[in-house]
């Protein structure tokens, strides 16, 4: 890969890390909760999350998701729940002192953190979407081992490294103090904003429809999946 061709695709990467949405409402939730620790365990989990997506479309994987309406959906589903968990969470409001002690944060709280960091990407199928619109221009059936490597690195590197460029510059710029006193406020905005994308994934993605089928029983398969191909595919 030319350093041209490697610079292209980092600038992608970096502009679609940088597209604001439910990734960096975590990633800020999880600083203003732990701390700078916290911050970036979300971030480096985030892109870990990104590099499995990458591998997944080397391996071909990814354009099994994409393609398959039933797995889609299952995944939609997954994640508009897991939003309304964040949403909740956020919402009921937690305990905070007024100023993070970074040698307190617990390891306990660091994991919370990554699992948060690492689900709200994993769960987004709409990743594998992104991920094989974006590796077309850059691979070839014959392209080797190392190659594939470097594009994989590249694009879970530039998102964690994105994510943990936010931390790290709200915290030099002593923001933290100002989002912890204002920590109430910014709760309810941020558990507003994951509860409105949690209802707008589950209900564009068909994915009620199909929890209502899996629980009432009341479509067979066949009918689920057309119900679900129909929903996927409509603009």
């Amino acid at each position: 890969m030319s350093p041209t061709t490697w610079l292209s695709l980092a600038l992608l990467c970096l502009l679609g890390a940088m597209t604001p949405g439910p990734s960096l409402a975590v990633v800020l939730g999880s600083l203003m909760r732990g701390g700078r620790a916290a911050g970036l365990a979300a971030a480096l989990a985030h892109g870990l999350a990104v590099v499995l997506y990458a591998l997944l479309t080397v391996a071909g994987l990814a354009a099994v998701v994409a393609s398959s309406a039933l797995l889609f959906a299952l995944l939609q589903l997954a994640a508009a729940g897991y939003l309304g968990y964040l949403a909740f969470d956020a919402l009921r409001g937690r305990e905070r002192v007024p100023q993070i002690d970074e040698r307190a944060t617990s390891l306990s709280g660091r994991g919370s953190a990554a699992r948060d960091g690492f689900l709200i990407a994993f769960l987004n199928p709409k990743l594998a979407i992104f991920m094989l619109a974006l590796f077309a221009p850059f691979t070839s059936p014959d392209q080797d081992l190392v190659a594939k490597a470097v594009l994989v690195l590249t694009i879970g590197g530039i998102d964690a490294l994105w994510y943990a460029a936010v931390v790290l510059v709200v915290v030099q710029a002593g923001l933290l103090p100002l989002l912890a006193r204002h920590a109430g406020l910014i709760d309810r905005l941020f558990g507003g904003l994951l509860l409105a994308l949690a209802i707008i994934v589950a209900s564009q993605s068909g994915a009620t429809r199909l929890a209502y089928d899996l629980v009432i029983g009341c479509a067979d398969d066949s009918v689920t999946i057309k119900r679900l191909a129909a929903a996927v595919s409509a603009p």
